[in-house]
């Protein structure tokens, strides 16, 4: 099964053509699957009964079946006003003024309300930090200009108006945010730095997943240089040219070297030391503040679950 041929898109409008193997497939399911933003179906139905989503030029319903070549438009509805709930969740503020914030996300802590994932977010414990988060990603993502895995730890940006999150937005388009990880892989990455330049898509296999393909995927590039070498592991400085979704985990595992506790794309049996959750720390953030232009750039250290694991392989 593939994905529909994405066609330009406006910031509120997405055009697509379905492919042969959509044929059949009910409109809600195929722009819940395709939406890479974590839309639920039932939000995905209202669009349609709402008609923000024509086939070939006319609205339908929701179980409206696909046939190839059908033109798929999704203009997007302005945002809500935001109705999410504060709350007192403790976060580590690295920085703060009027128009961005940057935390430290702890692993394990999802950024954005979600299905499965109603509260106990970033944004529920920003609401209640800041009373002030732009607008522009709607209801369930007031303020979040980019975003980093749930089990993912490490320095995340938000923005606090609309005229500071269209500046950080249009940096990470243009790719001048500066993104470095830190992650610990399975195996003995042999070369002391390199570029993976591999292209990332929905997995066919199974549409929640990302994989490297040609078919219906996006540019993706990720730099790597070696810091420590253990017997059966590597410590690897990562640098983000682009920000696909999955996009260090997928390039990881593409090239052998999956990460160290990765539930999804580790492999399926425990090798020596174990994480809940993946060895991946976003641990440097640099960006041109939105209103005065200065260069910034924050570190956060390797959170503790990490240091452990390379403690024990350090002994071993």
């Amino acid at each position: 099964m593939s994905i529909g041929e994405e066609r330009e898109s406006s910031d509120n409008r997405f055009e697509w053509i379905a492919e042969p193997e959509e044929a059949g497939e009910r409109i809600d399911k195929f722009l819940t699957e395709v939406l890479e933003e974590e839309v639920s179906r039932t939000q995905v139905q209202q669009w349609v009964k709402d008609g923000h989503v024509t086939v070939n030029g006319k609205t339908v319903k929701p179980n409206y079946k696909l046939s190839d070549g059908d033109t798929v438009v999704l203009m997007m509805p302005e945002p809500e006003e935001l109705e999410l709930a504060p709350e007192a969740i403790p976060i580590e503020v690295v920085y703060e003024d009027s128009d961005v914030i940057v935390v430290n996300k702890p692993r394990g802590m999802v950024v954005h309300p979600a299905p499965g994932h109603p509260g106990g977010t970033l944004v529920n414990a920003l609401l209640y930090h800041c009373k002030d988060l732009s607008g522009i990603n709607g209801i369930m993502r007031p303020g979040i200009v980019h975003r980093i895995d749930k089990d993912t730890s490490g320095l995340l940006m938000a923005a606090k108006n609309d005229l500071a999150h269209n500046s950080l937005a249009e940096q990470l388009k243009a790719h001048t945010v500066n993104r470095k990880y830190l992650a610990l892989v399975h195996g003995n990455v042999p070369h002391d730095n390199g570029t993976v330049d591999a292209p990332i898509g929905r997995d066919p296999k199974d549409r929640k997943l990302y994989t490297v393909t040609e078919r219906n995927s996006k540019h993706a590039v990720t730099h790597f240089a070696v810091i420590e070498r253990f017997k059966d592991y590597t410590l690897l400085e990562l640098k983000l040219e682009t920000g696909r979704t999955h996009q260090i985990r997928v390039h990881m595992k593409f090239i052998g070297h999956p990460l160290v506790g990765d539930p999804v794309y580790g492999p399926s049996k425990n090798r020596g030391v174990h994480m809940e959750g993946q060895a991946l720390h976003a641990a440097v953030l640099g960006f041109e503040h939105p209103r005065t232009g200065e260069s910034l750039q924050f570190e956060a250290p390797m959170p503790e679950d990490m240091v452990s694991v390379l403690e024990v392989l350090k002994t071993r």
